[in-house]
């Protein structure tokens, strides 16, 4: 792998453009020296991405890839998650572990391009996140250096509230402030919330929370229908009408969250051994879930439904 012009190392920086990640390019860069390209992935964050390259270079960047990546989200990931029925401790129905595997293979990809020596996640050491992203890393390209500031003793701003502190002495632009501090991961098929208030299980997610749906406090009292028709396990139309995936799932997300439909609240296991308490909206998620269940008590034998 080869280095710039003036010696310093290339890195990929998985880059949300979150509060970690626009803290971590700039101290990566002033601590260790690193060129750092920041490589983003379209997963259907909405309006997340708007701004992204400019505020990577602003922060130090010296090149932003954006891949839309959504199509192959949905066909080689959330087909087969939807067909193989996975929901995690009876809630979760792994919106962020099913990405994380893709944003780390087309770091990698990425890293090969640019001839980037590293690759680098801002995943911390407590966190399921860190073992997604660095077992993909390992099994593409073992030959990669692999960066978690988290996990380095240099690395000093592991709270929120000193991340806050140090993005503003950068002025770097954030939507976070030690008032409103929710760790959020946003995709086509969920958004998560974690930390702040919802780090004591005795308190109730706000109603300010909830970002795909409306709080159940303000859903209609009328129900809407929706028909999908399925194919080998595939959802591929909505009330008749043959759609792509994404597109279904869009409409399925709006729908979902008008009624309030997939609002977890969980206090699950981490791999790691601790516990983590989430809330987690999954919208049209939870309807497709809901529908393929439906769907194979109706199709399958008691031996098979049983046996999966």
């Amino acid at each position: 792998m080869a280095k710039s012009k003036d010696g310093s190392e290339k890195v990929v920086l998985a880059y949300s453009g979150g509060l970690d990640t626009s803290v971590i390019l700039p101290w990566l860069k002033e601590t260790y020296g690193y060129e750092v390209i920041a490589f983003a992935a379209e997963l259907g964050q909405g309006d997340e991405l708007a701004g992204i390259k400019r505020k990577a270079l602003d922060s130090g960047a010296v090149k932003c890839i954006v891949k839309d990546l959504r199509k192959e989200f949905v066909e080689e990931y959330l087909w087969p998650l939807l067909k193989s029925g996975a929901v995690y401790e009876g809630g979760y129905l792994l919106g962020t572990s099913i990405a994380r595997p893709l944003i780390a293979k087309h770091q990698v990809e990425t890293a090969h391009a640019e001839g980037a020596t590293g690759v680098a996640h801002g995943a911390t050491g407590k966190g399921n996140d860190q073992v997604r992203f660095e077992l993909t890393f390992m099994a593409l390209d073992p030959s990669l250096k692999i960066i978690a500031p988290w996990k380095d003793p240099k690395f000093t701003l592991k709270s929120r509230e000193a991340a806050v502190e140090y993005a503003k002495k950068h002025k770097i632009p954030i939507e976070q402030s030690k008032k409103k501090i929710y760790s959020r991961d946003r995709n086509l098929w969920h958004i998560s919330h974690e930390g702040a208030d919802l780090e004591d299980p005795a308190n109730e997610p706000k109603d300010d929370l909830f970002v795909l749906s409306r709080p159940v406090s303000k859903a209609p009292d009328r129900p809407d229908y929706v028909e999908i028709s399925f194919e080998e396990g595939i959802a591929i139309r909505l009330n008749g009408s043959k759609t792509d995936g994404v597109k279904i799932i869009e409409t399925l997300n709006k729908l979902g969250g008008k009624h309030s439909v997939g609002q977890v609240d969980v206090v699950e296991n981490r791999l790691v051994g601790i516990k983590s308490r989430g809330v987690y909206e999954t919208p049209g998620g939870t309807i497709l879930v809901e529908a393929h269940r439906a769907l194979e008590s109706l199709t399958l034998d008691r031996e098979t439904l049983h046996y999966k």
